[in-house]
C-alpha cells in the first residue's frame, strides 16, 4: 500500500524537487515514509527557522521552489519569519507540515502542539493555505502551489496535512495538474507603450529581483534603447560593468535626478517599496509619470498603477520590446549612467565608500560567488551602491521583512542549489547570534559556505541611529562570542582577522579546502 506521505515524496519528485530542508517530529513521521527511497535529499537545520531560510536561499540560488518539512504548531510557528521574508522578496517556498487529527481540530483539547486555527494563522503570512483531508487532494494541492510559483509573483505557499490523514491509502495518485505557463504580453499593452517609448529622448530602466532572470533581455533592450539602468538591491549582479548600469539605490538623491531628468521609465520587477525607493523615509521619492511597468502579478500592477501596466514574465516582456523598438537609438545613455554613478559614489560618502570596498574585496576573491548577506553595516552600504558580477549572486534580509539571522541558513541552501559556486554568508556578530548553530547544519550538510563575520561587538547601526536621534543608546552592545572557538569546536576551520586588507587572501584559502569555514573580521 502507497500511503499519502510516500505519496507525497512521489508527487515532490514528479515536480523536480531535489532538496528538502526540516526537522522531523512525531508528528510528521508518516510525511518522511518513502523519503530514504527517494532522489530527493534531506537537510536538518538545527531550527526550523533556519529551515526557512534555507529554502529561501535555495529558491532565490536556484530559480526553483525551496521546500521545508516542519512539525504542527511550533514547528510551523518557528517558521513563520522566514515565510514572511519570501512574501516580502517573492521567493518561491513551499512549507509542508503536520496539523492535528482532524477530529480535535478548533476544540481546544489541549493536544500537544495545538493551536487555535493553525490554517488560519497560516493564510495571514503565505499566499495560499490549504489544509489535505483525503488522498485525491493531494496532487491538485501540489500542483496548485506549483502552479502559482510559475504564473504570479511567487511567495510562500503552506499545505497542512493532519495526523490522521497522513497514513491514509493513496495508490494511483500519479497524474499531475497541468503547470501553468508564464505570462507573455499582448499586441494590445505593446501597442500602449510603443508611443511613451518612440517619442523618448533620455529613457530609463529600472530593474528589480523580478528581472534577475532575464540578463540578457535587459541587456539588449538597454542597449537597443541607450538607456541606463538602475538596478536595485535585488536587482544587482544584472548588467555587472556594462556602461549603462547605475548599481546605485533610487533613494538616493543622484539616482532620484536621473529618473526625474528621464522622459520615459520602464520599471521591470520592482515594487518601488520604500526599501528600495525611499529608505530614509524623506519622502522624496516621486513615482514616474510617464511609467511602464512589467510584472507578472495583476495585484502588484494595481497597488502601484502606471499609465501603461503589462502583466507578463520579465524576459518575455524585455524581449518583446526589442523586438518593437526597431534600430538602435543614441540617447546619451552612457554618459548619463556614468554621471550618476559618480554623483551616487560621491553621495554615500568616506564610512559607507570602505563598508562597500570591503564587499568587493569578497567579489574580486572569489569572482561569481553568491554573497549572501544578513543586517550588517557592510550590507547595508553596499545595497546602497555596488555592482556585483553574478546575476541573483547579491542578496539579503537588510530589504523587504528585514529578518535578522537570515544570512547563515540562507547561504547554506544557496550552496547546497548551486554547489560549483563559492557561497559567502555575510553577518554582523549580532546578527549572526540569531542563528549561529546552523554552522553544525552546514557541516552536516558538506556546504562550503564561507561565513563572514563582521564584529563591531554589537548592533553599531542601531546605535549610530540612536546617537543621530539624541537617543541614549541602550540595549545595543550584546557581548559576542569567540566565533573562532565556536566554529571550532562544531569542526569547522575558522581564523580571525583584525585587517580588511587581510580579507581577499583569507576567502581564497577558505575556498581552496572545499568545505565549511569561518572567517571574523575584528572592527573598531
Amino acid at each position: 500500500m502507497t500511503t499519502i506521505g510516500e505519496a507525497l515524496i512521489g508527487l515532490l519528485e514528479a515536480h523536480g524537487v531535489d532538496t528538502v530542508f526540516g526537522i522531523p517530529g512525531v508528528h510528521t513521521i508518516e510525511l518522511y515514509r518513502g523519503l530514504a527511497r527517494s532522489s530527493i535529499r534531506h537537510v536538518t537545520p538545527r531550527h526550523e527557522q533556519g529551515a526557512g531560510f534555507m529554502a529561501d536561499g535555495y529558491a532565490r540560488a536556484s530559480g526553483r521552489p525551496g521546500v521545508a518539512f516542519v512539525i504542527t504548531g511550533p514547528g510551523l510557528t518557528n517558521t513563520i519569519t522566514a515565510m514572511a521574508q519570501a512574501r516580502a522578496d517573492s521567493v518561491p517556498m513551499l512549507v509542508i507540515s503536520g496539523v492535528n487529527a482532524l477530529g480535535s481540530l478548533g476544540k481546544g483539547l489541549g493536544f500537544l502542539h495545538e493551536l487555535p486555527d493553525q490554517r488560519g494563522m497560516m493564510e495571514k503570512v503565505a499566499l495560499s493555505s490549504r489544509r489535505v483531508t483525503e488522498a485525491a487532494e493531494l496532487p491538485g494541492a501540489i500542483g496548485k502551489a506549483f502552479e502559482i510559483f510559475a504564473t504570479r509573483r511567487p511567495g510562500p505557499v503552506h499545505i497542512e496535512i493532519p495526523l490522521d490523514v497522513m497514513a491514509l491509502p493513496a495508490d494511483g495518485l500519479r497524474q499531475l495538474p497541468k503547470r501553468g505557463a508564464a505570462h507573455v504580453p499582448g499586441e494590445r499593452v505593446i501597442a500602449e507603450a510603443r508611443p511613451l517609448i518612440s517619442a523618448a529622448k533620455r529613457p530609463l530602466i529600472l530593474a528589480g529581483g523580478g528581472a534577475r532572470r532575464a540578463g540578457a533581455e535587459l541587456a539588449a533592450l538597454a542597449a537597443r534603447l541607450d538607456a541606463p539602468v538602475v538596478t536595485t538591491a535585488n536587482g544587482r549582479g544584472l548588467m555587472h560593468g556594462h556602461e549603462l548600469n547605475v548599481p546605485a539605490s533610487p533613494s538616493l538623491k543622484a539616482v532620484r535626478a536621473l529618473m526625474a531628468d528621464a522622459d520615459v521609465v520602464i520599471a521591470v520587477g520592482t515594487e518601488f517599496g520604500p526599501t528600495d525607493y525611499d529608505m530614509y523615509g524623506d519622502g522624496g521619492f516621486v513615482m514616474p509619470e510617464k511609467l511602464i511597468r512589467i510584472d507578472i502579478d495583476e495585484m502588484q500592477l494595481g497597488r502601484r498603477p502606471a499609465p501603461v501596466s503589462i502583466r507578463a514574465d520579465a524576459a518575455a516582456a524585455l524581449a518583446r520590446l526589442g523586438d518593437d523598438v526597431g534600430d538602435a537609438r543614441k540617447a546619451d545613455g552612457a554618459a548619463r549612467a556614468r554621471a550618476a554613478r559618480e554623483s551616487a559614489w560621491t553621495e554615500i560618502g568616506p564610512a559607507m565608500q570602505a563598508q562597500v570596498k570591503a564587499v568587493e574585496v569578497i567579489r574580486d576573491a572569489l569572482p561569481g560567488a553568491m554573497i549572501v548577506g544578513d543586517s550588517t553595516q557592510p550590507v547595508y552600504a553596499a545595497n546602497l551602491y555596488y555592482d556585483h558580477d553574478r546575476p541573483g549572486g547579491w542578496f539579503n534580509a537588510a530589504t523587504g521583512y528585514g529578518a535578522l539571522g537570515f544570512g547563515p541558513p540562507a547561504a547554506i541552501g544557496a550552496a547546497l542549489a548551486v554547489p560549483d559556486a563559492p557561497v559567502v554568508c555575510l553577518s554582523g556578530d549580532g546578527g549572526f547570534q540569531f542563528t549561529l548553530p546552523e554552522l553544525g547544519a552546514a557541516l552536516d550538510a558538506a556546504a562550503p559556505v564561507i561565513f563572514v563575520v563582521w564584529n563591531n561587538r554589537g548592533y553599531r547601526e542601531i546605535e549610530t541611529s540612536m546617537l543621530d536621534a539624541g537617543v541614549e543608546p541602550v540595549g545595543v552592545s550584546p557581548v559576542p562570542p569567540d566565533f573562532v572557538l565556536i566554529a571550532q569546536a562544531y569542526g569547522l576551520e575558522a581564523e580571525r582577522l583584525q585587517s580588511v586588507d587581510l580579507l581577499g587572501v583569507a576567502l581564497k584559502k577558505a575556498r581552496s579546502t572545499g568545505k565549511p569555514c569561518l572567517i571574523e573580521v575584528t572592527v573598531e
